[in-house]
């Protein structure tokens, strides 16, 4: 979980991720991260963390959608679209690849993004261990 928001829920968004740096189990997460992303619904990095943590919980239809608001509001995210591509993954959806290409190109680019990107696979690996489409998509990212 990366990014920081823009806007008033500053406070209980820093918190929240605090928390989860800290190793908070996502259940005790998601209720704050849905009450940001009902205050500030246009803020992509309150939709990216919810995302985070619904997968993290195994809810990858709650996810999907989350992951999608992320994108649709910040498509330069590439946190947002390994998200999306993981909840697409696990509800058999279609068009990852388009995805997947997109993070590639952002962590060639941006070398720092892409080690802060490996860093949040490796600690979704280790919150939710055997995660078959994580390791999926860390396979297509280090391609």
């Amino acid at each position: 979980m990366t990014a920081s928001p823009s806007s008033s829920d500053a406070s209980l968004f820093d918190q929240a991720i605090g928390r989860y740096q800290q190793g908070a189990d996502p259940e005790e997460l998601i209720d704050d991260f849905l009450t940001i992303t009902a205050q500030s619904p246009r803020q992509s990095a309150g939709w990216t963390c919810l995302a985070w943590l619904q997968l993290l919980l195994d809810r990858p239809h709650d996810a999907l959608g989350s992951a999608r608001a992320a994108v649709r509001l910040n498509p330069q995210d590439p946190q947002a679209r390994i998200n999306l591509s993981v909840a697409m993954l696990e509800t058999s959806q279609k068009g990852v690849r388009e995805h997947i290409e997109i993070v590639q190109r952002v962590m060639l680019m941006a070398p720092e993004l892409a080690a802060e990107l490996n860093d949040s696979i490796a600690d979704g690996l280790r919150r939710r261990p055997g995660w078959q489409a994580l390791e999926k998509v860390r396979a297509w990212l280090q391609a």
